[in-house]
């Protein structure tokens, strides 16, 4: 029954979108304009209607309902609650219900709360909004129902990928699908500025909040998953340009883009065209990023096993929301004006430049992930991997982070360079310095000695804009700039180190003997078997000493065997300090001379490499103080308006 009931919301959802859409282009004419009190009722209600849907698919999969397709195939009943819930979107039309319930929610919002944007555009936004909602309902409804009942009902399910039985489950994708679907917002806000020709500073101060919480959590969800995958694959590599990976950065680098543009667009009044062509590019990213992970023309550990029949629907959807936004661009192009000039010299100018090296890198990422696709076609197979992204990356990284350094030291509109020199002698000092005791301390390569003299002078032209300023008084969007580009600096110090100075061991070891890695002694104390909720191991007992001194500590690496689907994993087990981290992987056992039995261990030590993940939590922190700043500056503006109104209303009377 509650299956029939998430069926028949999702339904009801897919029928108020449509109606969404039709109300909402007919009341941007003369004849239909009656129909725009519909609008923000039925986008609410759509929202409310997905939500529910979204709601009865956890409660069958929070109790295992075998007779639901999609739990058998997904769900074991003696797995643990928490990945029963999150075995919810930990497959492909889970995921895309969670897709369209948080689009549908946010438009719902987007049409109770917006009041900036004058009505015409906002009503257009929101058939923007309900159009591209259209798609993905027809998508579920039509080729993934994720209600579809089975006859006769198994007795037990499939079970969980174990490589996804994971608290990373739980956090990875939701924060990843909040980010894509804020950008489908933003995408309907371009739409509607475009159709109704009003693009300027209030419709980027209404767009600009979605961005940036698009931002923040694309961030959180990257920082995550690349932790996630650090410590669940047993590789012990934080980055590897898998396609999937690479499919969650691109829209993430269009967002930087797009969230600086449109500041400049809300505080200057400039870079119109930018703006609406990025609000494009980015939801557009997302779009490609999910036909990539659900076409199964991909072969990773993050894809989706998906048949192609619904590739071909989803690119479909990607050819006539992509193609339809760019066409629509192109024809009204010419009617959206300039906007304020600047010189080069100037803060805009500075974001400009950014923002063509950002689109650069995203040129990069798309070739390199396409290009074998491509080539797999052809007949040829192809490998594009970190030789061919890490250095191309940097050609374009590189002069970023230098402007990044000045840039927001710069004046609106003009400037000139003399004028913040004397700023940049300390950060100056501080590349030199690091570079020459890099290059002092010797056998490091080329990208990791410039990651580390760029993340000092960063580190510390990031603080800058605070110098002379009243700390307590300073606005929250200028603290928000600076600790999310000192993060920057943060991450790039982590991963220089990471990948200049680590250290990496592969040992067998009897019980009892010891081995070093790094400044690590490491002994294989015990190996023993050991039990979970739906699975079984055989768990070491590492006894580790960072140095001579060092207290002795403990670490548990485990090899899994699961049951449910039939897997084996291995389960890193990891030790961290202030400078870096210990990361432990037990392999199997290899029979040794004498009946002494040998265990393999994989064994590596990572200089400062938590930094990296540090550095993201602060990418992320700085955007959720950008965000406060801008609605608390919001709500002011509104509390000031209604004294202002109700003090006319009492001079009136």
């Amino acid at each position: 029954m509650i299956a029939e009931l998430g069926l028949a919301a999702l339904w009801l959802a897919a029928a108020l979108a449509a109606l969404q859409l039709l109300a909402g282009a007919l009341a941007l004419t003369e004849r239909g304009a009656s129909m725009a009190g519909v609008v923000r009722p039925v986008a609410v209600v759509q929202g409310l209607l997905a939500l529910t849907a979204f709601a009865c698919l956890l409660y069958v999969f929070s109790v295992t309902d075998l007779s639901v397709k999609l739990v058998a195939a997904n769900s074991h009943s003696m797995k643990p609650l928490i990945f029963k819930i999150a075995a919810t979107w930990g497959n492909h039309e889970g995921s895309m219900l969670l897709w369209v319930t948080v689009m549908g929610l946010a438009g719902g919002f987007v049409g109770l709360v917006e009041r900036r944007l004058p009505e015409r555009t906002m009503l257009a936004t929101l058939a923007g909004q309900a159009f591209v909602s259209l798609g993905f309902y027809a998508f579920l409804l039509i080729a993934s129902n994720p209600f579809e009942r089975l006859d006769p009902v198994p007795v037990e399910g499939n079970g969980l990928n174990p490589l996804l039985q994971d608290y990373g489950l739980a956090f990875h994708p939701p924060t990843l699908y909040l980010g894509y679907v804020g950008l489908s917002v933003a995408f309907s806000f371009a739409i509607g500025a475009l159709v109704t020709r009003e693009v300027g500073p209030a419709f980027a101060r209404a767009m600009r909040p979605w961005v940036l919480g698009a931002w923040i959590f694309l961030t959180l969800g990257i920082t995550a998953g690349s932790y996630w995958a650090y410590y669940e694959l047993g590789w012990g590599g934080w980055w590897f340009w898998d396609p999937v990976e690479n499919a969650s950065l691109m829209p993430w680098l269009a967002a930087t883009a797009l969230l600086h543009s449109a500041g400049v667009l809300a505080a200057r009044n400039a870079l119109r065209a930018w703006t609406m062509m990025l609000g494009v590019v980015a939801f557009s990213m997302s779009m490609i990023g999910t036909f990539l992970v659900r076409s199964g023309i991909l072969t990773s550990v993050h894809a989706f096993a998906v048949d192609p029949e619904r590739g071909s629907f989803i690119l479909a959807l990607l050819a006539i929301y992509i193609g339809g936004a760019l066409l629509l661009f192109g024809l009204r192009a010419g009617t959206v004006t300039e906007g304020e000039r600047f010189a080069v010299v100037s803060r805009e100018g500075a974001l400009v430049f950014n923002n063509v090296m950002l689109t650069a890198i995203l040129g990069i990422v798309l070739f390199g992930t396409l290009y074998p696709l491509v080539a797999e076609t052809m007949g040829a197979k192809v490998s594009v991997g970190p030789p061919y992204f890490n250095p191309m990356s940097a050609l374009f990284a590189i002069p970023m982070f230098l402007v990044l350094a000045v840039g927001p030291m710069l004046r609106w509109r003009q400037d000139r360079f003399s004028r913040v020199g004397k700023n940049l002698v300390i950060p100056a000092m501080l590349v030199i310095a690091v570079g020459i005791g890099v290059f002092a301390i010797g056998g490091v390569a080329l990208l990791p000695f410039l990651g580390f003299a760029l993340a000092a002078g960063l580190a510390w032209a990031s603080l800058l804009p605070l110098k002379g300023r009243n700390l307590r008084r300073t606005p929250l969007p200028i603290w928000g700039m600076v600790t999310a580009h000192f993060g920057i600096a943060v991450s790039l110090f982590g991963m220089s180190s990471e990948s200049a100075f680590s250290v990496e061991k592969l040992v067998a070891l009897r019980v009892g003997e010891v081995t070093e890695v790094g400044p690590w002694s490491v002994k294989l104390d015990t190996v023993e078997p050991v039990a979970g909720p739906n699975w079984t191991a055989l768990e070491a007992r590492l006894l580790v000493r960072y140095g001579a001194d060092g207290d002795v500590q403990k670490v548990l690496p485990q090899a899994r065997s699961f049951w449910a689907p039939v897997q084996q994993t291995s389960e890193s087990a990891l030790l961290t300090r202030w400078n870096g981290q210990l990361y432990t992987v037990l392999g199997g056992e290899s029979p040794g001379k004498g009946g002494a039995d040998r265990w393999q261990l994989r064994l590596w030590w990572k200089p400062f490499v938590p930094l990296i993940w540090l550095g993201g939590v602060l990418i992320a922190l700085g955007g959720v103080l950008a965000l406060a700043g801008h609605v608390l500056a919001d709500l002011k503006r509104i509390v000031a308006r209604g004294k202002i109104a109700y003090r006319r209303q009492r001079q009136g009377r």
